[in-house]
Formats: C-alpha cells, sequence, structure tokens
C-alpha cells in the first residue's frame, strides 16, 4: 500500500485513495466545493488546491484528482497553494450575490464557511454580476440560480449517480446553467438530496423556507420509517416541530442520501389534526383518568367473558420497545396473542421470510451497491424501498448485470432485463432456477452454458412459457453462473409464500459455491422484522380475532399504533365486526379513522419525540434518538382554537401569552410508557409484574437480544439474526396451471405500493399530496383490448359490494393477465374484498369521461 507524508504525518492508504481522502483520514479538511467521495473527483471547482513537494507529481495540483502514491509529501498549507485557494474564493465572489440574511443556506453555507477562512473581505471586481432566471422545480425543491459556482455536483448526482436526465447543466463557459429544459417538477424521487450536497443556497428545502436557521435547530440522529430499509437520517426540529430531515451516511446502509418519501414526508408528526389529548367517549379527559377508565373496562371484560375475551393488535410502524410491551402485557394479562399485522397473508410471508435469514446470508444496502449481478424477485425498488434502486443504479454503474422478474410495469433508473410472468409462475421459474444451479458447476471458471439448456424432463416447455421467457432466463443462468457477487433482492408483495424460502435456497447455493453474495428482502413495514420475531403464536392471524369478534368470543380489542381499517383487505368486514365490540381501545398519533370510533383513546409520541428502536429487513437494529420535546407546535399553540378557548386576542404566530405550568399539547406519552401505565391498572402492584423496562421485557421475548441492554449503539447498529439459517426450504412441487389462456374472461388483481400515494405516514403531510398523482390502474395492451379500453379511460371497478374508480394506463412491460392497482389514499380499495382472486372482464367498466365524473375522481 503506498504510504506519503501530508503536513509531515506519514500514512499508509490503499491503493487508489485520493490525497484528499488521505488527508481526511489524518484529520486535515482540505477544503473542497465539488469534490464528494459518493459522487468521485470532478476537478471543477480548483479548491482543493495543495503542492506536492515529492514523488511523480509536482507543484500546485488538484488533490482529489491525485491517486495517493508512495514517496509523496504534500503540504495543504504552502504559501502558494493558499494563495491559488485565496484566488479561486475571489473567482467565485465575483458573480455571487451577497443575500446570505435571506439565504436558507445561511449557517450551513460551505462558500460561506470558505469565504471567512480564505480571508476574502474586499470585492475589487466592480463589473454588472452575472444573473439568472430561476425556474419552478416543484413542491420540494427551490431555485436560486444566481448562487450558483458551477461545483456541477447537482448534475453529477442526479444524472450519474441516480440516473435521471431532466436536470443538467446548459448553455457554456461562465453562463452554465444548472435546470430543467423548461419548469416543471423534478421526476426524480431523489431530488431532495441536491438540498444536502448543494454547497451553496442553488438548491434549498421549500418546505422549510424562510423557517429556521442551521444554529436554531434542535438536531439528532434519527432513522426513516417510511420503508423496511432503515436508512439513517438526521432529524431538525425548532419549536416542538420538525421542520427538516436530512441525509445520515451509514457504512451498512444508506451512502447519505434518502429518497424525497423518507426526507419530506415528516408532515404526519405535527398535522394539525393529530390527537394530543386523551378520550372517552369523543370527550378530551386527562390521560391518568382514561387509562384508569380502560383499565376497569378491561377488568370488567375479563371478569365476565374471561382473560382471552381481550385481544391486542400492533403494527410494523411501532418502535421494538412498544411492540415488546404489547407481547408481555398480552402475555401477563393472559389475554389473545396479540397480533402485529394487519393482513394475514402478509403476516404468514414476513414469518417465512425472517424464518429463512442468517447472519452469513443476508446482504446490507451497501453490499448490493458492490455486487456484480442482481437479480429482483417480485419486487419493485423504485416504488416499494426507492433507496434500494439508489443502491442497485451504484451496482450497474461498475457493469453489474440486472434482471427483475415481475409482474408489474416496473421502472428502474438503469437498463435492466425484465421477466413479466405472473405472480403464480415466479414460484415455478424459481424453482426450474433451483435445480438448475443445483446441476451447474458454479465454481468452475465461468464459460457459456450449453444451447438450450438442459434441464430434467424440460422444465419450461412442461409449464408453457413462451420462447422470449426461455431465452430470458437462458441468459440470466448464464449471468448467475460467470457471476462473482450475485445478490438476490426478493419481495413480500406481490409473491406466493414459498417464494421466500426459494429465493433464499437460490442464494445459499450461489454463496457456498463463490463465497460472496446473498439475499435482500424487502419487508412492508419498518419493523415489520422485529414483528414477526414477536410473533409468538404461528398460527394465530389478525383474521381469527375478526372472526372471534364477530362470533362474540372477543369482546375487546386494543390497537396500539395500528389503522386496520386501512389495512386489513376486507374494509366492510372490520367496519361491521367493530361494531360488535364492547371495548375499543386505542393508542395512536395519527388523526385515522380507527381513532375516530374508538371509546377510549390514549394519544402516544411519535419517533421525534422519544425515540425508539427498529429492525430493519436485513435483521440490523438500530436506534433513533429523541429530537425534541412533546407539545404541539408554537405556530399551533397559537391558532383560533386555542386562543378563543383561552379567551385570548390577536393572532400571528407568537407563543401564548399567558402563565402555565403544562406544555400545551404536551399530554402523549410513548406507547410502551401508556402500555405501562395500563398494566399498572390491570395488575395488583403485589404481583410485582408492572413498571417493566422495555428492554428487560425484549430480552424475555426475543432471546436474540438476551446479551443487549439497549444502550450505547454501534453507528451501523447490530445484526440479531442467527449465525446459521435454520434448514433450507423443500421445493414444492411445479405449478402449470398459472397461466392465463386467452379464453378466460378475468384479470388478477395485485394491490401494489406507489412511491407516492400509498405508504400511510406520508399521506398525512400536506407537500406528499401535491405530488402523488390520481388513482389509476394499469394493463397490459393485450388485456385493455381484450376489456374493450383504451390508455386513459376512466373506469369502475366493481366487486361484490364495494368498487373503486380510477384512470387506465396501458403498460407495454407488465405480464398479461393481471391488473396492477396501487393502494391509493384517495380510494377505498379495501372495499373489494376480492383483493386475492380474479377481476371478471364484466366487473371492469368504463365511465363517462364527461368533466365532473373526472372531477369526482381526482
Amino acid at each position: 500500500m503506498p504510504k506519503l507524508t501530508i503536513d509531515d504525518l506519514e500514512i499508509e492508504v490503499p491503493p487508489g485513495t485520493k490525497v484528499i481522502d488521505a488527508a481526511e483520514q489524518l484529520g486535515i479538511m482540505i477544503p473542497r466545493f465539488c469534490y464528494l467521495k459518493e459522487l468521485g473527483p470532478a476537478g471543477a471547482c480548483r479548491m482543493c488546491a495543495v503542492k506536492f513537494l515529492q514523488g511523480p507529481f509536482k507543484g500546485v495540483q488538484m488533490s482529489c484528482m491525485v491517486d495517493a502514491q508512495d514517496g509523496m509529501v504534500v503540504s495543504t498549507n504552502d504559501p502558494e497553494a493558499v494563495a491559488f485557494r485565496k484566488q479561486v474564493i475571489e473567482w467565485l465572489m465575483l458573480n455571487h450575490p451577497h443575500d446570505c440574511p435571506v439565504c436558507d443556506e445561511g449557517g450551513q453555507c460551505l462558500l460561506q464557511d470558505e469565504t471567512v477562512s480564505g480571508g476574502h473581505g474586499l470585492r475589487r471586481y466592480l463589473g454588472r454580476k452575472r444573473t439568472y432566471r430561476d425556474q419552478y422545480l416543484g413542491p420540494f425543491i427551490a431555485h436560486e440560480m444566481n448562487r450558483c459556482i458551477h461545483c456541477y455536483r447537482c448534475s453529477r448526482f442526479y444524472q450519474e449517480y441516480a440516473g435521471y436526465r431532466d436536470l443538467g447543466p446548459l448553455q457554456i463557459a461562465d453562463r452554465v446553467y444548472f435546470g430543467r429544459f423548461k419548469d416543471g417538477p423534478l421526476e426524480s424521487p431523489f431530488s431532495g438530496n441536491l438540498v444536502d450536497i448543494c454547497p451553496t443556497g442553488v438548491y434549498t428545502d421549500k418546505t422549510a423556507r424562510f423557517r429556521v436557521r442551521h444554529w436554531d435547530l434542535e438536531r439528532a440522529p434519527s432513522l426513516c420509517i417510511h420503508c423496511s430499509l432503515g436508512c439513517h437520517t438526521v432529524a431538525n426540529a425548532r419549536y416542538r416541530e420538525v421542520v427538516r430531515i436530512e441525509g445520515r451516511s451509514s457504512g451498512k446502509v444508506n451512502a447519505g442520501f434518502l429518497c424525497d418519501r423518507g426526507r419530506f414526508g415528516f408532515g404526519y408528526a405535527a398535522h394539525p389534526e393529530r390527537p394530543r389529548n386523551a378520550k372517552i367517549a369523543a370527550q378530551n379527559v386527562p390521560m391518568s383518568a382514561a387509562v384508569r377508565e380502560a383499565g376497569r373496562r378491561l377488568l370488567e371484560i375479563r371478569e365476565s367473558s374471561g382473560a382471552e375475551a381481550i385481544a391486542v393488535l400492533g403494527s410494523g410502524r411501532s418502535c421494538l420497545e412498544t411492540l415488546g410491551m404489547v407481547q408481555h402485557l398480552s402475555r401477563v394479562g393472559k389475554w389473545t396473542a396479540p397480533d402485529f399485522f394487519e393482513n394475514p397473508q402478509m403476516e404468514r410471508k414476513v414469518k417465512a421470510i425472517v424464518s429463512q435469514l442468517d447472519a452469513r446470508l443476508a446482504v446490507s444496502l451497501r453490499d448490493v451497491e458492490k455486487a456484480d449481478c442482481i437479480l429482483a424477485i417480485g419486487v419493485d425498488p423504485v416504488n416499494e424501498a426507492p433507496m434500494l434502486a439508489l443502491a442497485m443504479r451504484q451496482a450497474f454503474r461498475k457493469d453489474a448485470k440486472v434482471v427483475v422478474v415481475d409482474p408489474r410495469p416496473i421502472f428502474l433508473p438503469m437498463r435492466f432485463e425484465h421477466l413479466a410472468v405472473s405472480s403464480a409462475r415466479i414460484e415455478t421459474l424459481l424453482q426450474v432456477l433451483l435445480q438448475v444451479l443445483r446441476q451447474t458447476d458454479l465454481a468452475a471458471p465461468p464459460a457459456p452454458l450449453p444451447q438450450p439448456i438442459q434441464l430434467s424432463e424440460g422444465l419450461l416447455s412442461e409449464v408453457a412459457f413462451d420462447s422470449s421467457v426461455q431465452a430470458q432466463f437462458h441468459a440470466l443462468v448464464e449471468t448467475l453462473v460467470g457471476s462473482r457477487n450475485p445478490v438476490i433482492l426478493c419481495g413480500s408483495g406481490v409473491v406466493g409464500e414459498s417464494v421466500s424460502s426459494l429465493a433464499a435456497d437460490c442464494a445459499e447455493v450461489l454463496q457456498n459455491a463463490k463465497g460472496k453474495g446473498g439475499i435482500f428482502y424487502v419487508l412492508p413495514s419498518a419493523n415489520a422484522f422485529g414483528a414477526a420475531l414477536l410473533a409468538s403464536s404461528p398460527e394465530h392471524s389478525f383474521l381469527d380475532t375478526v372472526e372471534g369478534i364477530e362470533n362474540g368470543t372477543i369482546q375487546a380489542l386494543v390497537v396500539v399504533e395500528s389503522d386496520p381499517l386501512r389495512h386489513f383487505p376486507d374494509g366492510p368486514r372490520l367496519q361491521a365486526a367493530l361494531t360488535k365490540l364492547q371495548f375499543l381501545l386505542v393508542l395512536d398519533y395519527l388523526p385515522s379513522e380507527t381513532v375516530r370510533r374508538a371509546d377510549i383513546f390514549l394519544p402516544t409520541c411519535t419517533l421525534f419525540e422519544v425515540g425508539g428502536s427498529f429492525i430493519n429487513q436485513q435483521g440490523r437494529l438500530q436506534a433513533a434518538e429523541k429530537v425534541h420535546a412533546v407539545g404541539t407546535p408554537i405556530h399551533q399553540a397559537t391558532d383560533e382554537a386555542m386562543r378563543s378557548a383561552r379567551g385570548e386576542e390577536g393572532g400571528g404566530k407568537h407563543p401564548p401569552r399567558m402563565y402555565d405550568l403544562g406544555i400545551p399539547g404536551g399530554e402523549p406519552k410513548a406507547a410502551w410508557e401508556v402500555l405501562d401505565a395500563l398494566m399498572e391498572a390491570l395488575v395488583p402492584v403485589a404481583e410485582g409484574t408492572w413498571r417493566e423496562d422495555p428492554w428487560e421485557v425484549l430480552k424475555q421475548e426475543i432471546p436474540l437480544l438476551a446479551s443487549w441492554n439497549g444502550r450505547g449503539y454501534p453507528a451501523d447498529g447490530l445484526h440479531v439474526v442467527p449465525e446459521k439459517r435454520p434448514g433450507a426450504a423443500v421445493a414444492l412441487p411445479l405449478e402449470t396451471e398459472a397461466h392465463t389462456s386467452p379464453s378466460e374472461a378475468s384479470l388478477q388483481l395485485l394491490l401494489v405500493d406507489w412511491t407516492f400515494g400509498t405508504e400511510e405516514l406520508s399521506q398525512y403531510a400536506a407537500v406528499m399530496r401535491q405530488v402523488e398523482g390520481e388513482p389509476f390502474l394499469c394493463m397490459h395492451p393485450q388485456d385493455a383490448e381484450r376489456c374493450g379500453l383504451a390508455h386513459g379511460d376512466a373506469l369502475e371497478v366493481r366487486l361484490e359490494e364495494g368498487s373503486i374508480r380510477a384512470s387506465l394506463k396501458v403498460r407495454e412491460n407488465m405480464a398479461c393477465g393481471v391488473m396492477v392497482l396501487p393502494r391509493h389514499g384517495r380510494i377505498q380499495w379495501q372495499e373489494l374484498r376480492n383483493l386475492s382472486g380474479r377481476v371478471p372482464f364484466e366487473c371492469i367498466q368504463k365511465i363517462s369521461t364527461d368533466t365532473q365524473v373526472i372531477e369526482d375522481l381526482r
């Protein structure tokens, strides 16, 4: 490894390390504007100049462009290098506007810092400054092009790193303009990263514009809980309200970048209708009184109907401490086993996934970036876990081959092979792939496979895959055999329950042969992994609870940070069942329909107010810290309703002018604390089973956490999956029926997630409603023709007791025989009731294109 000297300090670094990075390892920060380690060198700003005294390079050079070599002697504070950097600052300030007092970047502006540290305080240039016209770039990003210093960070991230082309450099010379050909929202779901990487204030967070300065913020490391990846973030709050989310780099998860859903979807925490007071029969009461009354009513039901007449429902958006307390409360009270998934089918899938994962097989998001072959099975990265698509993009940039097996119209910001086969036939394809991998010498040097692939009994032909799929399958096998570091991605939404096991078997065969690679699952929620670990009863599901309510064996339901009326796949049935309950107790922080139906409601805190632990899809235990105090944001605390209630006059955003010992809206507590208080109301103190430390509870419930105390997390969290898989799955017999023939007058309905408009928490953010679009469903052109429909038609789908309206999008890049419907928040998809079955053509009707009808759809 090369050894060099920087400012009289010796260091040995791996080959290929840039001098600027070597200096940083020594604690020497060489000034820079254009350089970011994730984006690589550009040499555009000329700010990282240093002087090379010895070695193959001599004189002033750009440290971001030179690889460290043996024998180099570098000076960062040589007078010639310092003078050069000072001159660069003066060049950049020739045209820069002096608008720091009104610039949102003030206080965290790299140009501001370097100008001050470089000693530039006098303007010698007397000419006119260059000016530009700003553009509208959508609801997330504000554009101030006059502040640009032409570092090219934005275009390098947007076009090269993220793979989108609608923003970039235009014009030439000192008139280079970074923007779009015309005004309009940015297409990339990663556009918010422009705010973080811009060294000046060209791109600023529009949602926080003119609201806060950097030094006014309360900041703490946090986690994104809008999908199962668990990306690391920094949450920024002021006056009891989160105002901005920034990316935080992790060695095993995200590289400091975030998707727009994770960056701007925090509005649920300060939603104007967020319930902050305990309620009994919709009347505000003190929290302690509500807890006592809830305990009394639960005790009455236990005495009259037995302990098993009480059921509990949690969810994967709760922290691990809350899930553990839900399990413990049910166990101590001898209630019915708790449920953590509203959808029974999804619960079985997640449990199967968790049982198939071990520390050797599980790969991280950063490991995906290093793969040379990626096979995605039943996963739509951009819509289900956007940062996964960004990781795949980085692997593709290093010449990785990407193959997707999925029935949906998949889009990725890269070239990829798409095997568009139906959900049922994915399982068949995987079984064939597993047989081929087991029969092939994967450890041998890559060599072309024989044509055609010699499969026992001609399995592909046996199940009637068409010739194009067979050709794609052959190419996939060749790619996997020739790879050195293959990674398999597996979803949980549109695939069958056995697919996760088959995918794990394929990954294990590849890893055993090649020594690298593994599997990367995508789960339905932030803490679905932890919920599956705590789901003690393998046979019980929320469907059993609903049936118990219907037949009268369940009299009380405790719902903890969950909205079953949103997630349960049979909405009308659940609504009817809830009317039969004797008692419904709800703990939550969202203004959901379930909260509105509660007999007693107890408010809980968000992640930003109390912190919490989560286990991501890889089995990585991570923690978020508390960011701000519990309470109503000050600007909400002075609204008209509160001022009227307190007899105040006046307006504005000033805090209430009155003395009070309490914080307005400060009643919510962490959900696990509320459950702990409820346990105290239910169980006598003498029994000593209440007032539990949540981590002591978790150690009892999850053996993998027995040695962990819940404090002092490593930067990248802890891997809590077993060291070895319980055992390989047994392949099921091949299914040959899952093919839609032209004579079948029905389509399989697939309910899916979309980047914006379907995820629960982000839907409560006002800015997200501007980008979520209108409800739609997708069909293959052949299916649309058979139904007599065309792209853009307004449709009504009616099944049994419910119906939905949406517009039609015809897509060629999807499987025949399926209809894809995102779970858009503006449609009552739960009322269709036939979600896992097929939709007859006669149930899909084109409705009038009258203007009023289209307006109703919106």
